[in-house]
């Protein structure tokens, strides 16, 4: 389980989150929404030891992370699928793929990872060879979803997954989303589109001004209600 506890982060002088307190259930997927500028991503780089954080503290399955250097994450089990489909653009697909595999721990698996990321996504098996920085957008948040996965994480961090994608791309990600829910594995999702976001949710955090304005079971959420704290009316 992923716990943030009273969490305060943010950027030099600039404090951007405030007493965050949020949790992640192990095999569960937990959704965190609000408008743009709330904070979310920076939770995420917060977790991830990208953003220094200042107060409070964030463990997993009780061991503290506050402080663990990002390029460690890996051996505790965590990737992160960042926003806007960071590829590595003049490499394959394939070596992509492998860079998600870079530790000396991971090294020994990749052939058989690589064979499971071309079953949950098949498209990629086809341009295996093929330049990242020449795919659609779709294709490469897809390598990007699969190379998060090559190490094999107990913890999978994504961020914005369907930003700028076309409506048939969104279903089939959140389709994809579903499947890697299906392994047991544990999702903290930050997603633009509300409500698909609480389609494949088990927890829905809303963030607004740095701060934590709603924790509920996502089978619970009334759309409207939440509509209306989202937008502060």
């Amino acid at each position: 389980m992923l716990e943030v506890d009273q969490v305060r982060a943010g950027y030099g002088a600039i404090n951007v989150l405030w007493d965050v307190s949020l949790k992640a259930e192990a095999g569960k997927l937990t959704t965190i929404i609000g408008p743009n500028g709330a904070g979310k991503t920076t939770l995420l780089r917060a977790i991830m030891g990208l953003v220094p954080v200042t107060a409070g503290e964030i463990r997993l399955n009780g061991q503290r992370l506050n402080g663990t250097p990002t390029w460690e994450m890996a051996n505790h089990g965590i990737a992160m699928i960042p926003e806007g489909r960071l590829v590595f653009r003049d490499m394959s697909v394939e070596e992509n793929l492998i860079m998600g595999a870079f530790h000396k721990s991971h090294r020994p698996h990749v052939k058989r990872r690589l064979e499971e990321a071309y079953e949950m996504f098949p498209r990629l098996r086809e341009r295996r060879a093929q330049l990242a920085g020449s795919l659609s957008g779709g294709e490469a948040q897809m390598l990007a979803m699969a190379r998060g996965l090559m190490s094999n994480p107990r913890l999978l961090i994504i961020d914005e997954p369907s930003l700028g994608l076309a409506p048939l791309v969104v279903n089939e990600l959140f389709e994809i989303l579903v499947r890697l829910k299906g392994t047991g594995r544990t999702i903290v999702l930050v997603e633009q589109n509300t409500a698909r976001a609480i389609g494949v949710a088990d927890q829905v955090n809303l963030v607004q001004s740095g701060k934590v304005a709603l924790t509920q079971a996502a089978a619970k959420i009334d759309l409207e209600e939440l509509h209306a704290l989202y937008f502060g009316r």
